[in-house]
C-alpha cells in the first residue's frame, strides 16, 4: 500500500458576502462594510484558496479541514434545537449568497463549507463558519469536532482507464478531467472512490485490492490509531505520519488513518 492520496489541501463553494447575524427572532442584515470584507489576516482575497495551515491560523475552534472543505458538527440535543440552528444557517447563507451543505438528524447538525468556484476553502468560508458558530452558540448547540471524519474507498490498479468506467457505471458515480483518479457520488452521500496506482498483478497474486482511507482531524488521529491497535489490529507503517498511518486487522486487511498535515507547504 503506497501513499494515500497526496492531494493539495483544501477546496471550496461560491458567494462573496459574509452572513447576517441572527439574534433570537431578529435578523440583523450585514452592513455594506461587512459585505465587502477586507482580505484575511494573510492578505487573502475571496478567491484565494487557503492552505490547511492558513485555515488553522484563523482559529476556527469548531471547524476542521477535511480534504477540500471545512466541516463542523454540532450536538443540538433534540430535533427542535437542530431546526432552529438550520433556520439560522439558512438566513446566514442567503445573506452571504454562499451556501453550505447541511445535514440535520435528531440530535446533531453537520455543516460542510467550500468555495466550489475556485476549488478550495476561502475567506468566504471562514467568515460564514464564524457566523454559523455564533448561531450555534445562541441556540445552545455544542461543537463536536472530535467526531468528524470522512471515509474514502481506494482501489489498487495498474490501469486506471481499464476499470474506471466500470465503477462509474456500477455506482452511478461521476468524475472529471481535473481529478481523473477519483469518482464521486453526485448525491453527496456515498464515499469517494479513488484509484491508487500499483504494479500489475493477476487476481491470484493479491488478497486485497480495496482498502479504506479514513480522514480525521489531526488531533484525534493518534488516538484512533491506538484504539485500532488495542482492538486487535496491527500498526503496519507509521513512516509517513502524520500524513497517514497504515493499519491492518487480525487477518491482514489494511486501512489508513489520514490527516491533512504534511500535504501542503
Amino acid at each position: 500500500m503506497s501513499d494515500p492520496r497526496d492531494e493539495s489541501e483544501p477546496g471550496a463553494q461560491g458567494g462573496p458576502h459574509p452572513g447576517a447575524q441572527v439574534h433570537g427572532e431578529t435578523t440583523v442584515e450585514p452592513t455594506t462594510q461587512a459585505m465587502n470584507a477586507a482580505p484575511g489576516a494573510g492578505g487573502q482575497d475571496d478567491r484565494t484558496v487557503l492552505s490547511g495551515h492558513e485555515v488553522e491560523a484563523e482559529l476556527l475552534a469548531d471547524w476542521r479541514v477535511m480534504f477540500d472543505q471545512l466541516h463542523a458538527r454540532f450536538d443540538t440535543g433534540d430535533f427542535a434545537t437542530g431546526l432552529r440552528l438550520v433556520a439560522a444557517i439558512g438566513e446566514l447563507a442567503e445573506a452571504a449568497d454562499h451556501h453550505p451543505d447541511v445535514e440535520l438528524t435528531y440530535a446533531a447538525v453537520v455543516v460542510r463549507l467550500a468555495s466550489h468556484d475556485v476549488g478550495g476553502v476561502t475567506q468566504r468560508d471562514v467568515r460564514l463558519a464564524r457566523s454559523i458558530s455564533d448561531a450555534a452558540g445562541r441556540v445552545g448547540a455544542t461543537p463536536e469536532p472530535h467526531r468528524l471524519s470522512v471515509l474514502e474507498l481506494a482501489l489498487d490498479t495498474h490501469d486506471l482507464e481499464a476499470v474506471r468506467p466500470f465503477w462509474a457505471a456500477l455506482l452511478g458515480y461521476e468524475g472529471d478531467d481535473e481529478t481523473p483518479d477519483e469518482l464521486r457520488d453526485p448525491t453527496g452521500h456515498g464515499p469517494t472512490l479513488w484509484f491508487q496506482e500499483s504494479e500489475p498483478r493477476t487476481p491470484g497474486d493479491v488478497e486485497q485490492r480495496f482498502h479504506l482511507d479514513l480522514r480525521v482531524p489531526p488531533e484525534v488521529a493518534e488516538a484512533r490509531v491506538r484504539a485500532a491497535v488495542e482492538a486487535g489490529g496491527t500498526l503496519v507503517d507509521d513512516g509517513a505520519a502524520p500524513r497517514f498511518w497504515v493499519l491492518a486487522d487480525a487477518q491482514g486487511n489494511r486501512a489508513c488513518i489520514t490527516t491533512w498535515l504534511g500535504r501542503d507547504a
